[in-house]
């Protein structure tokens, strides 16, 4: 049986919010993702520990095997979250941990959590490698979203990820634009809960199928982009559609009015990484704004 597993990170460059209802999302794996080991023991219980991006415990539990009932953790709430997700594990594979002893994971992230790359997705796409269940199923029976980003997990290309009746649908595309030194992911210093961003948009009234229609044509276009000058319009108008769904000002209108190239907001609306367009300027530009975590287009994306 293997005893390790890998899971890519991900970022939507398009069709956050409106892929929940079918619209197209061009989605890429980013080189930083989540590895999962495992080793059977005699120690009649689950224990878990898993580590950051510097190698340092964040957080540690142990389990009932029968159950999975927390015995001991560093984190209760992370605990009762992982608990829930082991469960769900089980319920789907209930053959799952059954014919062993004890057992001893550890996980290891690639990247920093507050980045917002995929802490749960990756987890959630390990576990599934290893029980051998669904991914998909597993994530919207304990958690929720579109799956684009299981999707990531599994495929070490970019996408094009759709919804259709309750069905993922990934399709790999080439996507490498000449002009991709003039993009950069810029983090914004604070994790934005994409739950709570899902529940914000669903709270809008709106006529669906036109904002589908237009993330749609704006996907799709970008998909066969090969000028910066067209890429920049395309997000620009990416912007400005779901700045008037969601009833707030686009990221560069709010905090970089001054930018002298073109900035889209990435997943959810006000936090994570944005994408900016620019020269080596951008790190000037950023760093003296506060905005320390810039990464260029080809030192994240797989």
């Amino acid at each position: 049986m293997k005893r390790e597993f890998y899971s890519n990170g991900k970022l939507l460059l398009s069709g956050e919010y409106a892929i929940l209802d079918g619209a197209l999302g061009l989605a890429v794996p980013t080189k930083f993702g989540q590895s999962l080991q495992f080793e059977n023991t005699e120690s009649h219980v689950l224990a878990w520990e898993s580590f950051n991006e510097n190698n340092q415990t964040w957080f540690s539990g142990s389990f009932d095997l029968n159950h999975l009932d927390i015995i001991s953790t560093s984190d209760v709430s992370t605990a009762k979250t992982l608990g829930q997700l082991l469960k769900e594990v089980k319920r789907q594979n209930p053959d799952f941990l059954s014919n062993t002893k004890g057992i001893d994971v550890t996980t290891h992230l690639g990247f920093p959590r507050e980045w917002g790359l995929g802490t749960s997705s990756t987890l959630i796409n390990n576990l599934a490698q290893w029980a051998q269940i669904d991914a998909y199923s597993l994530l919207w029976n304990a958690f929720g979203g579109s799956g684009y980003d299981i999707a990531c997990a599994q495929y070490n290309t970019p996408i094009i990820y759709r919804v259709r009746n309750d069905r993922p649908m990934v399709t790999p595309v080439q996507f490498d634009p000449p002009f991709k030194d003039s993009l950069y992911f810029v983090y914004l210093n604070q994790k934005q809960s994409s739950k709570n961003a899902i529940q914000a948009y669903r709270k809008q009234s709106f006529d669906k199928e036109q904002l589908i229609g237009n993330i749609n044509t704006i996907t799709e276009k970008m998909i066969t982009c090969d000028s910066l000058s067209d890429f920049r319009e395309l997000i620009e108008k990416h912007e400005v559609l779901l700045s008037k769904i969601l009833g707030l000002k686009p990221i560069k209108t709010r905090l970089f009015p001054d930018y002298a190239g073109s900035i889209k907001s990435l997943g959810a609306w006000g936090g994570d990484f944005i994408l900016a367009t620019g020269n080596e300027e951008v790190l000037d530009y950023f760093n003296s704004k506060g905005f320390q975590t810039i990464t260029p287009y080809g030192a994240m994306v797989l």
